[in-house]
């Protein structure tokens, strides 16, 4: 079958889902997976350009992982190149040593945004950062959960505006796997809990379905507060705000939440 826009952004997905996985994540070559997206981006010409992007940006990250700096820094410069402009991202607590290298400050100077991307861009990192804390909440609150029900993380609605510069939907791609990383995790967490539960049930004579039975009504009030409170933290633009392309901010000046 013929690469698509879509087929390949699919494909950057799935990768960045294995690489935030880690360890436990299906045997999968995300290295080659990022080059093969490159090459294959690159086939289909400039409007596939911002894919080239994501995947160098994907070696990065990885290069960077492994503590070999020249090479991640080199796979920035060529993110860079091809549309890459997470400037937030580059802002994160790991990356500030880098700040000082001359080739990361001449990459980062190179970026460019307009206001309204740069808005959406901290909003996907502050809604990364805010899914993160209900996952780890969730799976708090599920422990010693007596039912056999299954919980799902809700989560924000990925931005759908069509951004002034391409890059974003690199961003928006690391803000869907990021959402499915945490979401499979308290799922497969939850999946043991419940049939765990299930079997403990079929068995004890002291079994309680009434503690079972509060359990899940706490549980599914929990997920509905957390639906509405996703539900209300959906991407708004700023009315006015400037689509003009222009240079990211200093180097140093922004902060990527965590």
């Amino acid at each position: 079958m013929a690469d698509t826009i879509n087929s390949l952004a699919s494909r950057v997905h799935e990768l960045m889902v294995a690489n935030l996985t880690g360890p436990a994540a299906p045997a999968v070559d995300v290295a080659t997976g990022f080059q093969d997206v490159i090459a294959r981006a690159t086939a289909l010409g400039p409007d596939a350009a911002w894919l080239v992007g994501a995947g160098h940006s994907g070696l990065a990250t990885l290069a960077f992982l492994h503590s070999r700096i020249d090479q991640a820094l080199f796979h920035l410069d060529a993110a860079v190149t091809a549309g890459f402009n997470d400037c937030v991202a580059l802002h994160a607590a790991a990356l500030r040593p880098l700040h000082q290298d001359p080739r990361f400050r001449a990459s980062y100077q190179r970026i460019r945004i307009t206001l309204a991307d740069l808005d959406e861009l901290v909003w996907i990192h502050q809604e990364m950062a805010v899914m993160s804390r209900d996952a780890a909440r969730a799976s708090t609150e599920n422990i010693g959960r007596r039912d056999t029900g299954i919980s799902v993380l809700p989560h924000a609605p990925v931005p759908t505006r069509v951004p002034n510069t391409p890059g974003v939907l690199i961003a928006r791609i690391d803000l869907a796997a990021t959402q499915t990383v945490l979401r499979r995790a308290l799922t497969k967490a939850d999946i043991s809990r419940a049939a765990g539960n299930a079997s403990i049930s079929a068995v004890s004579y002291t079994w309680d379905d009434n503690r079972a039975r509060r359990d899940s009504w706490r549980a599914d009030a929990l997920e509905a507060q957390r639906r509405q409170a996703a539900a209300a933290r959906a991407f708004v633009e700023r009315p006015g705000v400037s689509t003009l392309v222009i240079p990211c901010p200093p180097l140093g000046s922004l902060s990527c939440p965590s």
